[in-house]
């Protein structure tokens, strides 16, 4: 029963190329950096990943890109102003875009993790990312089939952690760790500290330990990577 690991390596362990993984994060808030820096440490390449944007800079996710690890991104925002790394990956076509609408992105990871085959959205009717896929007019309105998203693993970053894998996050950093967790098959999070079993409060509890594989301590090293 005990999920905490003593290293970021040990966290990682299994994940192999070609792996499908959700890492989260809204812009630096919640997004898991040393979990995020020992996957490009592990080597893992031809790897898929579910995020809701494509990294900023040369941290996170951009890193991924740029070290030519990352075949196809599913996202929502790629083109930041300094998203150099997935800029140059995709304009020379080694990176493959599926691109979500936000709330699409969030809905499809929650249908997963709650056992929704499909729900309609009126999100992308009549544009282009609804080309070739069901529509449907309901009550009046145009809507769009839309499908789950799942993964193997979801990289997430929570405030506290027990043994058990029970989370809760820190303010925004919350975001969309709570529904990645829910819709792969591993979860593995990274949190600021492990407390006791029974230290947090069951009221409170955002991400129940039944979703959580693994549990690894980062003390963070500022306050602005407390989220």
């Amino acid at each position: 029963m005990n999920k905490i690991r003593s290293s970021l390596p040990d966290a990682l362990a299994g994940i192999t190329d070609g792996a499908t993984i959700m890492i989260g994060g809204f812009g630096d808030a919640g997004t898991p950096f040393e979990l995020i820096d020992a996957l490009a440490e592990l080597g893992a390449t031809n790897l898929t990943i579910i995020s809701n944007n494509a990294g900023t800079g040369e941290e996170g996710i951009a890193k991924l890109i740029k070290l030519g690890r990352v075949s196809r991104i599913v996202c929502s925002f790629p083109r930041q102003p300094n998203a150099t790394a997935f800029d140059a990956r995709y304009l020379a076509g080694e990176l493959t875009l599926d691109l979500v609408p936000q709330g699409n992105l969030a809905e499809r990871i929650r249908a997963a993790g709650a056992g929704i085959g499909a729900f309609f959205t009126p999100t992308g009717f009549g544009t282009a990312l609804a080309e070739g896929k069901e529509t449907r007019k309901i009550n009046g309105r145009d809507y769009v089939l839309e499908y789950p998203i799942f993964a193997d693993y979801a990289l997430i970053k929570a405030r506290r952690g027990d043994a058990h894998g029970n989370l809760v996050y820190h303010e925004t950093a919350r975001n969309f760790g709570p529904v990645m967790a829910t819709a792969a098959k591993c979860t593995i999070a990274q949190v600021a500290e492990v407390v006791p079993v029974g230290a947090i409060d069951p009221e409170i509890v955002v991400t129940p330990g039944i979703f959580v594989k693994r549990v690894v301590e980062v003390r963070p090293h500022s306050a602005a990577r407390e989220g």
